[in-house]
């Protein structure tokens, strides 16, 4: 499967672009610095607002996994704007990686994380762009959309155990009653949706475990 990948250098990006390389698909890195790009692999050296539909047509998939500086709001809005034109019309998948303070924190979905009185304020900026960009793509008609939100401790530095859980919309704790996936399980969460497209037009959410 041919995959790009829009801030493959990131630290979530540079994971899954590594998941997807070792699972045998072509991943082009789509950055605005090549030399924090350590793979081999095919290169667009471009900000996110100037990537044209030449730019992205040969890929079956295209992944969002852009990150605004922390308590920007606007950044992750604008950037799935220019995504969602960018696909429009076209048989591209756009996956996203959002994050979790759109989802309800129980079952009942009256709560959402962002709006828990002990989310972090420094977040809610951030938190609510990412859900303007859900709430976007939920608008849409002729895209083939995914977003993913990770477990509420979304950890750089944790295993990979290569296995996780999955959920709808609903904030998921793992067996010691914690919300948490490595950015490692995360990616491959990532690649299998990609490769199975179990989420059309849909946001789901993903917990795991922590070895130590």
């Amino acid at each position: 499967m041919k995959i790009g990948i829009v801030g493959a250098s990131g630290k979530a990006g540079r994971l899954i672009l590594r998941e997807a390389l070792d699972r045998g698909h072509e991943v082009t890195a789509i950055v605005r610095d090549h030399s924090k790009v350590t793979a081999e692999v095919p290169l667009i050296e471009k900000d996110i607002h100037d990537l044209t539909r030449e730019d992205i047509q040969h890929f079956d998939v295209l992944v969002n996994a852009f990150g605004a500086p922390l308590g920007n709001r606007q950044g992750h809005i604008d950037a799935g704007r220019a995504l969602i034109k960018l696909v429009e019309g076209t048989d591209i998948r756009l996956i996203v990686l959002g994050g979790a303070g759109s989802l309800y924190t129980d079952d009942s979905k009256t709560v959402k994380v962002v709006d828990a009185p002990d989310f972090p304020d420094v977040i809610k900026p951030t938190a609510s762009g990412q859900a303007q960009n859900l709430d976007e793509l939920r608008q849409t008609t002729d895209i083939n959309w995914t977003f993913l939100s990770p477990a509420g401790f979304f950890d750089p530095e944790g295993d990979r155990t290569g296995s996780y859980q999955l959920g709808q919309d609903v904030l998921l704790m793992n067996s010691k009653g914690e919300s948490y996936i490595s950015y490692a399980d995360l990616a491959i969460a990532m690649v299998d949706e990609i490769e199975h497209a179990a989420h059309l037009k849909q946001r789901f959410t993903v917990v795991g475990e922590r070895l130590n």
